[in-house]
């Protein structure tokens, strides 16, 4: 009978996968044995493994770049990182170091972009993509980035308002962009994304305000998706509705060459995941250039805005359960060492799923568990995966000699930042010690420590004791 852990596994999906692989017992991610970075280092712990990001950055480039040829399509394509998806210092050196460009949402991505420069890592010459609704700190910011002879900075403008203040605080020709405000989908709570500008007031606007000032040059038009890019008709309506509208604008302004659709691409949240990426890329590009011609207008120069496809996958969290409690006849808990609200917020804000797997005891039998934090937030749980609406893990006596271990995986995206990195954590629990695994030029994995479990005395001076 086949009834262990690793029976379920195999018999439910394809495994091994390409960054999973079982050998004695043990789980192993990208060929590195996590229960030896546990001896090293216990739980609960955070992990950024670095060369997924730089894999991720090229695949993307790779897809584009082939796409491009397989349509025989006439515009470049340019990869941007969204800097509000990780903003550590190791990840945008990664980043930096696979010759993209760089997305901001807010004033304080202006002074990294300055620190970056500064370290020479990143050029005057490099698209600077300013995003986000902006107030006058981040105007300020992006015209000294322009007024330093960075020449690639775009500001996109988000709100009407916003070119009376860039016209105040720009004094050199700059380049700029224009967000289209999209169509949500319809179970959305509102019809209409609140970022951007309306489709019917764009050309008007550009007539009026940009075309007579000599300062500005429109070059660019931005559309996004927030569902993502999804091989759905609505995914479909709303890319012709921009496609077409890029074709009006560049009628009368002969500046316009390059639309940006954003970010979205998905990444890997179970091991039932299946995502065809060649295709959408491939068919993205392919409808742009059959609208272009259609209208005989040059096809666009592409940009994109991955953030969580990007570094996404990098991450990964690893926990102790602690104790299991069983509550009624039906349901055992098992007590992770730390809390789901402190280090995986968005599976308490919003519902996210990430891939739960064990790291040891792989040949126990398995059940039904629900997965409980250490705060006494009723809230603080985890009791479903993305491919089913349940959690199994294998069995384990609390009186083995070897606790069980989990982790969840492709948690590299927004969660610190959701979290509060560094800051005031749910019932003080604290933020787990953070290392970032990599592989050097012989191919052999290590380890270095960036950041300890945060400290009762950190927490305290942040209260004011």
């Amino acid at each position: 009978m086949k009834n262990k852990y690793i029976d379920l596994i195999e018999q439910t999906f394809e495994f091994p996968q390409e960054e999973f692989i079982v050998e004695d017992n043990e789980l192993n991610f990208h060929n590195i044995p996590l229960m030896d970075v546990i001896k090293q280092y216990g739980t609960p712990l955070k992990i950024t493994y670095l060369p997924k990001i730089g894999a991720q950055i090229q695949r993307a480039k790779r897809l584009f770049n082939v796409a491009i040829a397989k349509v025989d399509y006439e515009g470049t394509y340019n990869y941007c990182y969204c800097t509000k998806s990780s903003h550590f210092s190791f990840v945008m050196e990664e980043v930096l170091a696979n010759d993209v460009n760089i997305e901001t949402s807010s004033a304080f991505d202006i002074n990294l972009i300055n620190e970056l420069h500064q370290q020479g890592k990143i050029n005057k010459d490099q698209y600077i993509i300013c995003n986000g609704f902006k107030r006058p700190q981040y105007i300020e910011n992006i015209g000294e980035l322009v007024e330093n002879d960075f020449t690639n900075v775009i500001p996109i403008i988000d709100n009407k308002e916003e070119i009376m203040l860039l016209n105040e605080h720009i004094n050199k020709e700059c380049q700029i962009g224009i967000r289209i405000a999209a169509e949500e989908e319809p179970m959305f709570d509102f019809y209409t994304s609140r970022l951007g500008i309306r489709y019917n007031d764009i050309i008007d606007f550009y007539k009026t305000n940009i075309a007579t000032n000599p300062k500005f040059k429109l070059k660019m038009l931005h559309f996004f998706i927030n569902t993502g890019i999804k091989d759905s008709a609505y995914y479909w309506n709303e890319l012709q509705k921009c496609v077409n509208l890029y074709c009006e604008l560049k009628k009368v302004c002969p500046d316009l060459d390059s639309l940006n659709i954003g970010g979205g691409f998905p990444i890997k949240n179970s091991l039932a995941f299946s995502y065809n990426y060649e295709y959408m890329a491939e068919e993205i590009l392919a409808q742009i250039k059959d609208i272009c011609n259609k209208q005989e207008v040059t096809e666009p120069n592409i940009f994109t805005e991955f953030g969580s496809f990007t570094v996404g996958e990098s991450g990964c969290i690893l926990y102790s359960i602690i104790d299991q409690k069983r509550q009624n006849d039906r349901e055992v808990w098992y007590m992770i060492d730390s809390s789901f609200i402190t280090t995986l917020p968005d599976t308490w804000g919003i519902g996210q799923r990430f891939i739960l797997l064990p790291i040891n005891k792989w040949d126990n039998e398995y059940q039904r568990v629900f997965l409980g934090g250490l705060t006494c937030d009723s809230q603080d749980y985890y009791s479903a995966e993305a491919h089913s609406n349940a959690v199994f893990l294998p069995k384990y006596s609390n009186d083995d000699n070897e606790p069980l271990y989990i982790g969840f995986f492709h948690t590299g995206a927004y969660q610190e930042s959701l979290a509060g990195y560094g800051g005031i954590q749910h019932c003080l629990i604290p933020q787990p010690k953070h290392i970032i695994l990599g592989k050097d030029e012989n191919g052999e994995w290590y380890t270095k420590l960036f950041a300890k479990e945060q400290s009762h005395k950190s927490m305290l001076k942040i209260l004011g004791y």
